[in-house]
């Protein structure tokens, strides 16, 4: 899948699993062999948010803070979570700027990359440094802005001050440390060419590159990352003598390298078996492996280009939700396992409003819309404007994945059928999130997914200073183009506002907006499968962004 919503804050978690130093050398489980539909476009883990690089770097890092498979936000990193009760955060008046925070982390002892250079403060401050320059091509630009300045305390513990209080001022999920011994000089040499640069890419094999229970021992782009055990890691000792992911597109393929053996099990994160996929596979092969559906916050939609003059308009953005049966989609292709999504907002969410406005399958109306936007004269079948242009959209989705390609084919039909010509051009994943949808160079409609965090504010993706331009050097993620002042100011405002039921009308008022104007086609929310073997045991999914391997080191094989 791709892209998740990068949190405009940040993250982390774990309970229980740094009992003091030791060296973590695997206990002998053999290898795990995993597959999945993408390559990571990169292994930086501040520039793009693609779930496959997410998955990869779970293994050999983790982040400050994160929500767990609870969906309670935990340390990972630090020793305490710092809040306002326990002293380690509070409010300051921060001059030029009104009311802020300062929050206190203390990064957990023994901590080090593995090349044996200890994880310090001053990774967290060279982070700061990368995330917060212009020209690095972070994708949580604003999180980083928004930290004015940090006080190093020692060598484990540091202050950040915020010009704001949000509601999860705490949050720090998208503080992803880099190791300043190894990027610092790289990224001082030339900012603007850093994210082409970074070790993560040219030395991607490089112990001090990586924390974890493991560290990537082996590269080839495009087909597999290969992962050992990291001897630096503090943590409980992972099972497993080395992880293989393998990247194989084709979904259909994918289960034939499960079938034969060459690969394990299948990633459930979103890159791997559709739903429509697994679902068959249960049906067939259930007395061999294990299924888990695990429903999530993972949101299916096709995002409009309004910058293209045909979907400026809204009456054809309309036309074009009316043009299509979502609910046979998901009663027919998925079993209802994935219901249609109307919004932005999950209906497992707490800030969800059930009262948000819908759009059903109604193509006499989509039809009228056509009519009044100017697309009335039809010729062999397509409409065309009074000037004779066609009614034509280019529709994108990443190429090889068996379930996008299916619900592509539905839905160029139904708009076929209200004239409406949709010309298909897929791509391999890391092309198409790596340069095609990164600079909005998708000429109409792009279909992937966005995975986010519970009560997860949509900043990235909808705040008009989240469009990805070159002189950003492409980070945001409001890939639409979509320019609102009202949401601008509800976004704003849902982030400051602590108080849980006023917040909660903001985020119905954003509901409701975001419905009225469709920036994006929202398709259905995603249940994420899992298809492993019997024998393996402690995968715990989270139903959120945050993936499962973050908590490698509880998988261990169990026969018999």
């Amino acid at each position: 899948m791709r892209r998740f919503f990068v949190s405009i804050v940040f993250f982390l978690a774990l309970t229980g699993a740094f009992a003091g130093p030791q060296t973590a050398t695997a206990s002998g489980a053999g290898e795990l062999r995993i597959g999945m539909t993408q390559f990571p476009s990169t292994l930086n883990p501040l520039i793009d948010a693609m779930m496959a690089k997410s998955y990869v770097l779970a293994m050999t890092r983790r982040p400050v803070t994160v929500y767990d498979q609870n969906w309670e936000l935990v340390c990972l990193l630090c020793t305490e979570l710092p809040t306002i009760e326990n002293g380690k955060a509070w409010p300051e008046v921060i001059p030029g700027e009104g009311q802020g925070i300062a929050v206190t982390y203390t990064l957990l002892p023994g901590l080090t990359w593995g090349d044996g250079t200890p994880v310090t403060s001053d990774d967290v401050l060279f982070t700061w440094e990368v995330g917060r320059h212009p020209k690095s091509g972070a994708g949580n630009f604003e999180a980083f802005r928004r930290i004015l300045s940090i006080d190093v305390k020692d060598e484990r513990t540091f202050t950040l001050h915020v010009d704001r209080i949000t509601f999860d001022y705490n949050n720090v999920s998208g503080l992803q440390l880099l190791p300043a011994h190894i990027e610092r000089p790289i990224f001082e040499a030339d900012p603007a060419e850093y994210r082409n640069r970074t070790a993560f890419d040219t030395d991607p094999t490089n112990p001090g590159l990586y924390f974890g229970p493991y560290r990537v021992t082996e590269v080839e782009s495009g087909a597999h990352v290969v992962l050992e055990p990291n001897p630096t890691w503090i943590g409980q000792e992972p099972a497993f003598d080395r992880i293989t992911v393998r990247t194989i597109e084709n979904s259909a393929a994918l289960e034939a390298n499960l079938l034969s053996g060459a690969i394990d099990m299948i990633a459930g994160e979103g890159a791997g078996f559709s739903i429509d996929q697994a679902l068959a596979f249960e049906k067939r092969h259930g007395d061999r492996f294990q299924v888990i559906f695990k429903p999530s916050l993972t949101y299916e939609h096709i995002d409009l280009n309004l910058d293209n003059p045909i979907l400026s308009d809204i009456r054809v953005r309309q036309a074009l939700i009316h043009g299509i049966d979502r609910e046979a989609i998901s009663a027919q292709l998925f079993e209802d396992r994935q219901p249609v999504a109307h919004a932005m907002v999950n209906p497992l969410d707490w800030v969800h409003d059930p009262d948000v406005p819908t759009y059903a399958y109604d193509p006499d109306k989509a039809a009228t819309l056509l009519d009044e936007a100017g697309w009335s004269e039809i010729k062999q079948g397509i409409r065309h404007n009074a000037a004779g242009e066609s009614l034509s959209l280019e529709f994108g989705t990443t190429a090889g994945n068996r379930s996008r390609e299916l619900v592509q084919q539905v839905l160029q039909s139904q708009w076929r059928e209200i004239g409406v010509e949709v010309k298909i051009k897929n791509q391999p994943a890391r092309v198409f999130f790596g340069e095609t949808v990164t600079k909005r160079e998708f000429g109409g409609m792009a279909m992937f997914a966005w995975m986010s965090m519970p009560e997860h504010v949509p900043r990235t993706t909808l705040h008009s200073e989240e469009i990805p331009t070159a002189e950003r050097n492409w980070s945001g993620q409001n890939y639409t183009g979509f320019r609102n002042e009202e949401a601008d100011r509800l976004i704003d405002a849902i982030e400051l506002e602590t108080d849980r039921a006023k917040r909660k009308l903001l985020w119905q008022r954003l509901q409701h907006l975001y419905v009225a104007e469709l920036p994006v086609i929202p398709l259905y929310w995603r249940a994420n499968a899992y298809v492993m073997p019997k024998w393996l045991k402690g995968l715990r999914p989270t139903g959120h962004m945050h993936p499962s391997p973050l908590w490698i080191e509880e998988w261990r094989r169990e026969e018999g």
